[in-house]
């Protein structure tokens, strides 16, 4: 039997603000919902349906290339059609950032924290192996999952890079992603040892990181370019707090509104402890596990106007 984790009192008191727990809590500890990404490089959607039907596909209501899973399937990445990169197992709240951001064939593209690639070859595919993505991870052991995830779903318009992403300087990318380092709380149904490491001071530690790099990545994006900032985690600071710092930070930083059809989303944080977010920030995209049966996810879409 499910051996289910005790919420801290704090944990419970804080997120009662922000949303219905009881109905938080009942879908963050649910089994998690087995989903895959077609990998349109390898194969097209509908000889996937046709080859794989022993997978069980229901498709995903937000992206033509995504599928939930029997439930049933065990070692998905141990069956013909991952090994030979026919599909890549992937949350389908995670498949949301890529897909916001629209990378197309000739755009020259960073992913800021690329490893173990879910985004990156979703990109590539997205891009036809055109272009050029950078993917940069600043963990070593990390960018071995990447570097095998890339071989495996054909991937050819990419090429890696190992070092902290503050570090970038004087680049101009069309677009880039910043599937930002995060507490994960919108991941308690894959992660539940979360539920006991979450901390008010880690959510500090983890802003203050957080604001470095969206400030680096905003600096290193042409003017008219697309930065997508996205993240697991349900905390407003690291959320809308930290899309707040950027607007607040530069001028030529604009949000667009993020729709997305079939998806269930819930409203953006504007205040939280007394904080108040810049009003722009209603534009970005928050979403609880009870909205859609998925993990918690946030992402904003923000342009360089000038």
């Amino acid at each position: 039997m499910k051996k289910i984790p005790e919420f801290k009192s704090e944990f419970i008191d804080r997120y009662s603000k922000l949303t219905d727990f009881k109905k938080f809590k009942e879908y963050s500890l649910k089994d998690k919902r087995k989903s895959v990404r077609v990998n349109s490089l390898k194969i097209s959607v509908e000889d996937f349906k046709k080859k794989h039907k022993e997978l069980g596909l229901k498709q995903i209501s937000w992206i033509k290339e995504g599928f939930f899973v029997d439930s049933s399937k065990i070692g998905l990445g141990n069956f013909l059609g991952h090994s030979i990169g026919h599909f890549y197992v992937q949350e389908a709240s995670s498949m949301l950032p890529a897909l916001i951001l629209d990378p197309r064939e000739n755009d020259f593209v960073l992913d800021m924290a690329a490893a173990p690639g879910s985004k990156t070859t979703q990109m590539a595919a997205l891009m036809k192996n055109k272009g050029l993505i950078v993917a940069n991870d600043n963990n070593y052991n990390r960018l071995k999952a990447l570097t095998m995830n890339l071989q495996r779903c054909g991937v050819t318009n990419t090429i890696i890079s190992l070092m902290e992403g503050r570090f970038f300087s004087k680049f101009s990318f069309d677009k880039i992603l910043l599937d930002g380092p995060c507490s994960g709380t919108g991941t308690f149904r894959k992660s539940p040892n979360l539920i006991q490491e979450w901390n008010a001071n880690m959510i500090k530690r983890t802003c203050g990181i957080q604001r470095q790099l969206i400030k680096t990545a905003y600096n290193n994006l042409k003017v008219g370019g697309t930065l997508v900032y996205s993240t697991c985690t349900l905390e407003p600071g690291e959320n809308e707090g930290v899309v707040s710092y950027l607007l607040e930070e530069f001028d030529s930083a604009k949000l667009e509104k993020i729709n997305v059809s079939g998806l269930k989303s819930s409203p953006p944080v504007l205040e939280f402890e007394g904080k108040e977010f810049n009003f722009e920030v209603s534009k970005c995209l928050r979403i609880w596990p009870q909205d859609n049966d998925t993990d918690g996810f946030f992402v904003a879409k923000i342009k360089k106007v000038f």
